[in-house]
């Protein structure tokens, strides 16, 4: 039986939705653009962007697609079975709702979902109501080694500690840039807390913080460079969301803690442990490492996100990462911002 064919346009042509496909030190494909083109299933038929030298660069790329420098000649122009979005944060809001209002079978949302909740709830009203399902672009449902992690959860028995680690030198939170959403909280933090959503098979956002590790900018007290956000859950008794704005490195973590193992999972990092008889002290536990857990050589993320569109227009899957769940992970993440401009 012939399987159909889907086109797509990509919104964006920057790195996510372009040039990080070059960079050599990254998994592959590692852009919306490379792994559309890798999917047979797909045909590119349009790309957009308001830079004419990262267009012609796409074009170059993908000769036979069509290219505008504004969203609306595009949608004027086509109207493919997918859009994927992937301007930059300001812009996900007008853009998102001028692509739903012209019903295409899936849109793929960059993450954050929006620059706030208000306009995230606008988009999901839109959604609902063209009835578009959105797809947003958190890697780490569909990469491997999470899967492997998620797997996993029920071997190291009860949860007792989630703890969730980002580093960089982006500050968390900077009341100056929430115009544009350069601050971790929404770039890389709504990451940081979709992850720790999926380990708990959460769709609703954690609430209501206990923020400590408080650390200001020393040339600016209101840029916030370090901060802890502590939960007590349903399932997990104690869930710490750890943001630091001052490494000089990146750092991606998380720590899942069980009463019969444990999970530590992140960029470079994929470690498996059950409860084992101590070879220390006798009568004694300890953790000792699970060398039967196969780890991926690859996190497939990108393609296994498109695999997952394709396979959700033809009717076999739901979305593993949906609206919803974008608006839960930006919820926390506006939450904690709320707590800091107090």
């Amino acid at each position: 039986m012939k399987k159909n064919v889907y086109t797509a346009a990509v919104i964006g042509c920057g790195r996510i939705g372009f040039s990080l496909g070059f960079d050599r030190r990254r998994e592959q494909p590692a852009s919306h653009t490379m792994a559309l083109k890798k999917n047979h299933r797909i045909r590119l038929i349009a790309g957009c962007d308001t830079d004419m030298n990262r267009l012609a660069h796409w074009h170059q790329f993908v000769p036979s697609a069509a290219v505008f420098r504004s969203v609306d000649e595009l949608l004027s122009a086509c109207r493919p079975d997918i859009f994927v979005i992937a301007v930059n944060e300001a812009a996900h809001f007008e853009v998102a709702r001028k692509v739903i209002s012209t019903h295409p079978r899936l849109v793929i949302l960059e993450k954050p979902v929006a620059l706030t909740m208000k306009e995230g709830n606008i988009i999901r009203k839109d959604s609902i109501s063209s009835s578009v399902p959105v797809m947003v672009n958190h890697e780490r449902r569909f990469a491997q080694d999470y899967d492997s992690a998620r797997r996993y959860l029920p071997c190291i028995g009860a949860l007792q500690s989630i703890t969730a680690v980002l580093g960089s030198g982006m500050p968390v939170y900077d009341p100056a840039r929430e115009s544009s959403g350069a601050y971790s909280l929404l770039h890389d933090g709504t990451h940081l807390a979709d992850c720790v959503l999926s380990f708990l098979g959460s769709k609703q956002p954690l609430r209501d913080p206990v923020i400590t590790g408080l650390y200001r900018d020393e040339e600016n007290s209101a840029v916030i460079r370090n901060i802890s956000a502590h939960y007590i859950t349903a399932r997990c008794p104690e869930v710490t969301l750890r943001i630091d704005g001052r490494s000089r490195y990146f750092r991606f973590e998380i720590d899942v803690t069980g009463t019969d193992g444990r999970i530590r999972i992140g960029n470079g990092i994929a470690e498996f442990y059950r409860r084992a008889e101590s070879t220390l002290y006798t009568g004694f536990y300890s953790l000792s490492r699970n060398g039967k857990i196969k780890i991926p050589a690859a996190t497939r993320s990108f393609t296994r996100m498109v695999e997952n569109a394709v396979d959700f227009l033809d009717g076999c899957v739901p979305l593993l990462s949906t609206l919803d769940d974008g608006l839960a992970a930006l919820f926390m993440m506006e939450e904690i911002a709320t707590m800091l401009r107090r």
